[in-house]
């Protein structure tokens, strides 16, 4: 399943992911690591030298996916910003009253 605005697919199904009862804020693209993960988590009673490989490929994958998502939220500002320069360059009138807090 294609998820838009995202270079990663979504390999989990909604089935997998409700059988092996993963919230739904966790049901992102990193859904199919997190599943192992919990399995494992489960099985070694939660310590925490174990199941490390599982959770740092987890982490790694969630960590793309925020860098991503500024990457895309940086170039939406930029896009803005020129928009709004643009704007302003064309010679728009001056105000003859400032806009003032107390006015």
């Amino acid at each position: 399943m294609e998820v838009p605005g995202s270079s990663k697919k979504m390999i989990a199904t909604q089935e997998e992911m409700v059988e092996a009862r993963v919230p739904i804020p966790y049901r992102d693209q990193c859904a199919h690591l997190l599943i192992p993960l919990n399995k494992c988590r489960q099985a070694e009673f939660y310590l925490p030298w174990k199941c490390e490989n599982d959770r740092h490929s987890y982490e790694k994958c969630e960590y793309e996916l925020v860098m991503e998502r500024m990457l895309q939220m940086q170039k939406i500002r930029e896009e803005e910003a020129k928009l709004k320069q643009s704007q302003t360059q064309k010679g728009a009138p001056i105000p003859l009253i400032p806009k003032t807090a107390n006015a």
